[in-house]
């Protein structure tokens, strides 16, 4: 059974009332348990709580720098913007700028595995979206977000 820290927890997911329902839940005898206790405070959240954690985000493009756990990941999940063409992310910020002024928060998308090309693609994509089906599409890509974090969480990356 393992205890985590709601430091660890909100690494993964910077939502106060997340963090307190998964930690209320404790402790955890393996990751499945976890993953269940996080998908079922996630689906809890009200968009105050979500935009709560989209805040915790970094824009696509943007490498956060510091050593902090959410940092370091953040850096590993975008390592497709990491090779791209200065057009490509040009046209990342442009989007970025055009996806907040639409949506009112930080373009989320679950990064991991994916060029900048087709990060890209899909920001263009969603910004078509009306605001409850882009709503459905962020806590989504949260969700993705905080299941692989939490699994690395739970095997002790950094």
């Amino acid at each position: 059974m393992r205890q985590l820290s709601q430091e660890d927890l909100r690494a993964c997911c910077a939502s106060t009332a997340w963090v307190a329902a998964v930690s209320e839940r404790q402790p955890y005898g393996d990751l499945a348990a976890l993953t269940e206790a996080s998908e079922a405070a996630m689906a809890t959240l009200s968009w105050a709580d979500v935009e709560e954690a989209l805040a915790a985000h970094p824009r696509i493009g943007e490498r956060p720098a510091g050593e902090r756990k959410e940092a370091a990941w953040s850096r590993k999940e975008q390592a497709g913007t990491a090779t791209a063409g200065q057009a490509v992310l040009d046209a990342i910020r442009e989007g970025n700028a055009a996806y907040e002024e639409r949506f009112g928060h930080v373009y989320l998308v679950c990064a991991t595995g994916r060029s900048a090309e087709e990060m890209l693609a899909r920001l263009r994509g969603r910004l078509g979206s009306d605001a409850e089906t882009e709503r459905e599409t962020v806590r989504g890509e949260l969700s993705a977000i905080v299941r692989l974090r939490l699994a690395r969480l739970w095997e002790g990356e950094r």
